[in-house]
């Protein structure tokens, strides 16, 4: 009781969402967009709005509700978690207890904001999650609880390393009855969104004198990656987010001019999911025939940026997450080796099935997913199986999964292919070997269950992995707020605030 009680009453001059906020301000001295009235920006997407029912879950539309609206944390421009509508957190019980102190900001309506209608909040958003990879990471929540008119609890039954991490995501904005209670305001103007940043005085944070002076709109539009580009280069928008390797010209290197691409240092996923168990993929051994065609070192070449490696693994090789135990698959075989042991595979499968052997690919448009869709198509055809490309909403064999996390972890890359989630091609063994590690009394126990995981997995063969996800943006030279880092994600406020 004594701890929320100090962390209630703890005082440090301007409270720290406001000192979060101030901090910014001095890093846009160097290149401050004084001169202009809006910032452009242009988030790739397929969907020609950035609000609307039919962009629900794009990127544009978390990018605007994570500027219209606010989590408890969120994540600054570097990828750094900071206060949000918790001004201060203490994190006590070993990691298992998150106290947050509410700044006192109201939400959109003018309602008060106080932690029984922040826990209620809490409880909505983890509950559109269910049955999502980012859902699963919140099965370790115990309780949520108001402890204060200020102050909420929230209590784990393990502890989590990144679990602020988890609570900066945009999908944890937070609303009540509708309302939001972020740093900017949202109107629609045509097919694009005008943010406006709201002064701290009406967000429940001292005024900053001069406020006014230091901040100006941004309009937000939706284009296609070569669209997008194509702006940007034609001096019509000033950023650009949301590229991935599916908009990336082939090879990247084509895309030269003022401002060259900027890629995120990010690790994820980035593969062909399994999702049909009937027919050619009915068994493990041709799933696996169909990852021991594919020509990695080709497809580095044709999509990759510079640097970019491929793995024959799910965890990412180097990445805080790879338990050093799990070692590149087929290192005794060359290609032709791999791809002769492969057609005798399905070779067999014809002759006893008597079916034609085929595979749909579900791929994203753009440039470098046809050049992804060709290599496939050239790679499976050396094994004697035909590619039928298809959309990513349609039905598929193979689907592909392009997802990032910046603070991975074994957990994160192996129960992404739980059978929770993914019933019909998973492996209850791993899923077993994934539980024990989590309830091992320490990491050098855990290693080798996680290991073990893995390559239960792999034996299953539920994924064909490729290489390292890829995330891009252009930014103008005289745009301020921007920052290369590990998320990927890049919030919008930054863009809108200058030098004084």
């Amino acid at each position: 009781m004594a701890l929320y009680r100090r962390l209630e009453r703890r005082r440090s001059g301007r409270p720290a969402a406001c000192l979060a906020l101030i901090a910014l301000l001095p890093a846009l001295n160097a290149c401050s967009r004084s001169h202009e009235a809006v910032t452009r920006v242009v988030v790739i997407g397929d969907t020609a709005s950035p609000f609307g029912p039919q962009a629900k879950g794009t990127l544009a539309a978390r990018l605007v509700n994570a500027s219209v609206g606010e989590g408890l944390v969120t994540f600054d421009a570097e990828g750094k978690v900071v206060p949000a509508l918790a001004d201060r957190w203490i994190v006590t019980d070993e990691g298992q207890s998150y106290i947050f102190r509410l700044r006192g900001a109201p939400w959109g309506d003018g309602g008060e904001m106080t932690a029984e209608s922040v826990r209620n909040a809490l409880r909505a958003a983890i509950a559109a999650l269910k049955d999502t990879p980012r859902g699963v990471a919140f099965d370790a929540i115990d309780d949520i609880r108001a402890m204060t008119a200020r102050v909420i609890e929230i209590r784990l039954n393990r502890p989590v390393p990144d679990f602020l991490s988890l609570l900066a995501q945009n999908e944890m904005v937070l609303a009540h009855r509708g309302h939001y209670a972020g740093p900017m305001t949202m109107r629609e103007d045509g097919k694009a969104a005008i943010l406006t940043p709201v002064p701290p005085e009406k967000r429940g944070l001292p005024a900053v004198d001069g406020w006014q002076a230091m901040v100006h709109p941004l309009r937000l539009t939706v284009m296609s990656g070569a669209a997008a580009a194509n702006a940007f280069y034609a001096g019509k928008a000033d950023v650009v987010l949301g590229g991935t390797f599916a908009d990336l010209p082939t090879p990247p290197s084509r895309v030269l001019g003022k401002q060259p691409l900027r890629f995120d240092p990010v690790v994820g996923l980035f593969g062909l999911g399994v999702e049909n168990e009937d027919g050619l993929l009915g068994n493990a051994g041709n799933r696996e025939a169909l990852s021991m065609a594919i020509d990695r070192t080709a497809l580095a070449a044709q999509i990759g940026p510079p640097g970019w490696a491929a793995t024959t693994r799910i965890i990412a090789p180097g990445s805080d997450a790879d338990t050093g135990l799990v070692p590149e698959r087929w290192t005794d075989y060359d290609l032709a080796g791999r791809r002769t042991l492969a057609a005798r595979r399905i070779a067999e499968w014809v002759k006893v099935s008597g079916q034609v052997p085929q595979v749909r690919v579900a791929l994203p448009g753009g440039a470098g997913a046809d050049a992804l869709a060709l290599r496939l198509t050239q790679d499976f055809a050396t094994i004697g199986v035909h590619v039928v490309r298809v959309g990513m909403r349609g039905p598929a064999d193979l689907r592909l999964i392009d997802e990032v996390d910046g603070e991975p972890s074994a957990p994160w890359f192996l129960g992404r292919f739980s059978c929770a989630l993914r019933p019909r091609v998973c492996s209850i063994k791993a899923d077993q070997l994934l539980v024990s590690a989590l309830e091992a009394s320490d990491a050098n126990a855990a290693r080798p269950l996680f290991a073990q995981a893995e390559r239960e997995l792999e034996a299953e063969n539920v994924f064909l992995p490729l290489g390292a996800p890829v995330r891009w943006s252009l930014v103008a030279g005289d745009v301020s707020g921007f920052a290369l880092n590990r998320w990927a994600i890049h919030p919008l406020l930054p863009f809108a605030l200058r030098a004084r």
